[in-house]
């Protein structure tokens, strides 16, 4: 009877409601619902040809979270994040308009994967929190964020763990800020990125070394779909990495063809957990300028977990980050694929591209 309750409830919401955002009070926009706004802007919305103010942190900088409200990253250990398609999925339905949801690590309970962009587990392009050292969130520019987790099997989960550096320094006073990031496979949906701002702090702090000033990710791994079946580690981007700003009308970093998105993974030097290359010390030998041609790969130090030159290897999943509390999820291949962010709006070619890098 409950499972039949549960698909009822999922099947009454709205379709757009399948898309996935970060839950967490701490996050700006926590209670922003459809009729916030005078377009729907709820957290889970994707962001696509929007202008600086309208993507960035979701324009939701007039809805920040109370203050005490703060997501913890435990230095050395991973922070257990809740990626849902609904408030109501998570363990904060109680604020949610459609109630509790809930389906074990289900993160769109009574939704296919499709639904989420994704055609099965062999299909998610994984998703990144950046984080940037400044409490005044109207300070914070783009090229301040330094990614520093990956996990390369999300959006798979509503339970998702993203590994925290053991190097993490503290936060000055009155914390930091970060931001959760997201872009899907293009074989399932319209080409979006999400972008969910909040307020955290590192804790258990036992180094005071800053993180590097990051650059912009480039396109490295292989990439058979696009003829580049070899990586081509000498044009990677190693060290701190800003995250992949992409597909909107200003502000971006990223400026990739439609049909071929930027990911948080191989394909970006991106590499499955803590990016623990992100220190100001991690290349002391320094880091050569990345071409297709660059035939020197620097070797990081004072790194705990793995290296950034293992990032085109296949990076195995966690029992934790791939488990799921009602048993693994089958593929999607099955499933209809979306053909569009919205019910009736075709998939089209984005018109800001560029040859890839």
């Amino acid at each position: 009877m409950i499972p039949i309750l549960l698909a009822a409830i999922a099947a009454s919401l709205p379709l757009t409601s399948a898309h996935i955002a970060i839950w967490h009070p701490s996050m700006y926009g926590f209670n922003v619902t459809e009729q916030t706004f005078p377009y729907d802007n709820r957290p889970v919305v994707p962001l696509q040809d929007m202008t600086f103010q309208e993507w960035w942190f979701h324009n939701h900088l007039d809805y920040p979270p109370n203050p005490g409200d703060v997501f913890e990253l435990p230095a050395g250990k991973p922070a257990t994040a809740e990626l849902a398609c609904n408030k109501g999925a998570t363990s904060y339905f109680a604020s949610s308009e459609g109630g509790d949801i809930r389906n074990g690590n289900d993160p769109c309970p009574g939704s296919p994967p499709a639904e989420y962009h994704t055609t099965g587990l062999d299909d998610v392009k994984g998703c990144a929190l950046a984080i940037a050292y400044e409490p005044d969130v109207r300070k914070i520019k783009p090229e301040d964020f330094v990614v520093f987790s990956v996990n390369q099997t999300c959006v798979w989960n509503r339970f998702t763990d993203f590994h925290v550096p053991a190097r993490m320094p503290a936060g000055p006073e009155g914390g930091c800020h970060c931001a959760w990031f997201w872009i899907h496979s293009p074989d399932s949906g319209s080409e979006q990125i999400y972008m969910n701002g909040f307020k955290c702090d590192v804790t258990g702090a036992t180094s005071n070394v800053p993180l590097a000033k990051p650059k912009v990710a480039r396109r490295c791994g292989a990439d058979p779909e696009h003829g580049k079946p070899d990586p081509v580690p000498g044009n990677c981007t190693y060290g701190a990495k800003q995250p992949l700003y992409w597909l909107q009308k200003e502000g971006n970093n990223e400026f990739e063809d439609y049909y071929a998105p930027p990911f948080y993974n191989d394909l970006y030097n991106f590499y499955d957990g803590a990016q623990d290359d992100i220190f100001e010390d991690s290349y002391p030998d320094g880091i050569p300028d990345p071409s297709p041609s660059q035939t020197v790969i620097p070797t990081p130090a004072n790194v705990a977990g793995p290296t950034a030159t293992s990032a085109h290897s296949s990076a195995s999943s966690s029992a934790a980050s791939t488990s799921s509390a009602s048993g693994p999820r089958p593929s999607a291949r099955g499933f209809r694929r979306s053909t569009g962010s919205r019910v009736g709006v075709p998939k089209k070619p984005f018109a800001q591209s560029r040859k890839l890098r």
